[in-house]
């Protein structure tokens, strides 16, 4: 297609689409559409740019319903026409932008601020589900947004927050608890605020949250976890049985358990001293598990030693972050042993 053989035409966002839809119109635009997404790979800038300035003129004599077709058509596709993108995504209809908003590649930072500062909801939560999300960006969705935002951002792995941002979804969180859940399984939760976060829930949330299995950092480049469920814990166990009746079982045991990577005493000996199965514990050894660890510890009465040991040798784990283990020493510090042993029972009693 030569770039030549469609005519000039410039459309901003704000011109609106209001011409009435054309059954010529919307044929057009199909047709338009369908050469785009067979030829997108093949087509250079220049066949691209024309594709696009035909597009945006015929955006104004088609119906909502074409124009919500378009847009998820559009909306994974790298090449996609930068200004029909752009014409789509400030569209008022929610059904027409969202599929854009959401998981386009093609809008512009600054364009993506201005829809959530000026357009609705359901635009706003659409944006909030976006892979990447920066900083200037949560923070207008944050001030606009309702609970429904709030809770898609907390979700979201990909959005940064500023401290303004964490501060204001912690304030929600107060009145939110499936909100405080999700902020509470964060990996980028400055420690600070985890505290208060944990501070704020109920013992029932608290083991819910501590217990929960959580992203794991660049999971993608994460070796592959092994479970440790087939290790018979029987003569395990045995031995700890029989340190605790020599009077040796305590915290330097424990140390040179996990100094030596032998996990199946670790495990053993956590269970025996939190009173409960090896089962519950077990999980705990793995990378997504480690705030349960860290609070089997507490329960188990060991100190921020020997606990940081233990999470430092686990076997098949990616290293600790500084942020994910400053996170820990806030829990560790921060729980009660009585919420501690409570959340390593509540767990024995959901497994």
């Amino acid at each position: 297609m030569a770039a030549a053989a469609l005519p000039n035409s410039t459309t901003s966002p704000d011109a609106g689409m209001k011409a009435a839809p054309t059954e010529r119109g919307e044929g057009a635009l199909k047709q338009l559409t369908d050469l785009f997404l067979s030829n997108a790979a093949r087509f250079g800038e220049a066949e691209i740019r024309a594709l696009d300035e035909a597009l945006v003129r015929l955006l104004e004599k088609t119906g909502e319903g074409s124009l919500a077709q378009l847009s998820d058509a559009l909306s994974t596709v790298e090449q996609a026409p930068p200004q029909t993108v752009r014409k789509l995504a400030f569209h008022p209809d929610a059904k027409v932008a969202c599929p854009i908003l959401k998981n386009s590649s093609r809008l512009e930072a600054k364009d993506l601020v201005e829809i959530a500062a000026t357009l609705g909801q359901q635009h706003l939560l659409a944006i909030s589900q976006r892979k990447l999300l920066n900083e200037a960006l949560t923070d207008v969705l944050l001030r606009r947004g309702n609970a429904s935002v709030s809770d898609a951002l907390a979700r979201n792995p990909g959005a940064v927050f500023s401290e303004c941002g964490y501060a204001t979804l912690v304030g929600r969180a107060e009145r939110d608890e499936g909100l405080l859940e999700r902020l509470g399984l964060r990996l980028d939760m400055p420690a600070v605020l985890l505290r208060q976060i944990l501070e704020m829930a109920t013992d029932v949330v608290l083991a819910r949250v501590l217990t929960a299995p959580r992203p794991v950092a660049k999971a993608e480049t994460a070796p592959a976890k092994v479970r440790v469920s087939t290790v018979d814990y029987k003569q395990a166990f045995n031995s700890v049985v029989a340190l605790n009746r020599a009077g040796k079982l305590n915290k330097q045991a424990v140390n040179r358990f996990a100094v030596g990577r032998e996990y199946d005493n670790v495990v053993a000996a956590l269970a025996f001293m939190c009173d409960v199965k090896v089962e519950v514990i077990e999980p705990f050894i793995e990378s997504d598990r480690l705030y349960a660890l860290i609070v089997a510890c507490k329960a188990a009465r060991l100190d921020w030693s020997v606990t940081t040991m233990i999470a430092h040798n686990r076997p098949n784990c990616p290293p600790i972050s500084s942020q994910e283990l400053a996170q820990c020493r806030e829990i560790f510090d921060g729980l009660l042993l009585s919420v501690a042993q409570f959340t390593v029972r509540f767990k024995s009693d959901h497994i």
